[in-house]
């Protein structure tokens, strides 16, 4: 899989903590790399796996600084696709020195025109901004 495709991937892991609690997400993960209709290489899986255990292990750190750099939005009323791509490119921006932040900004646009709703991508580049 490319890097777009993993990205793609994580993002719709990380998605499912807006809708299930803490304690369900393990049996999600299982669910998430069972599904009938992608296949994941050994390789893949364990990247797709450990990068989203990263940004849940920093979630709280990563919400927090989404809501210092927002002025009239805070995590809670974001919309949960634009909110999920958020996390992932602020976790991509601020702890992966692999992937630089115009990056990690250029996919979040990307997934958010791909997921969002059609203004998605603007209100991401415009929250992303504020973490150059």
């Amino acid at each position: 899989m490319t890097r777009a495709e993993l990205r793609e991937e994580i993002f719709k892991l990380l998605f499912r903590i807006e809708f299930n609690s803490p304690e369900d997400m393990e049996e999600q993960c299982g669910l998430f790399f069972d599904n009938v209709d992608m296949e994941y290489e050994e390789k893949d899986a364990e990247y797709i796996h450990s990068k989203y255990d990263k940004i849940i292990d920093k979630l709280e750190e990563i919400d927090e600084a989404i809501n210092q750099r927002t002025k009239g939005w805070d995590t809670t009323r974001m919309a949960k696709v634009d909110l999920t791509i958020i996390r992932l490119a602020v976790y991509e921006i601020r702890y992966d020195d692999e992937v630089p932040t115009g990056v990690a900004i250029n996919e979040a646009v990307n997934l958010a025109k791909k997921f969002g709703q059609d203004q998605s991508y603007s209100f991401v580049n415009g929250v992303l901004s504020n973490f150059n």
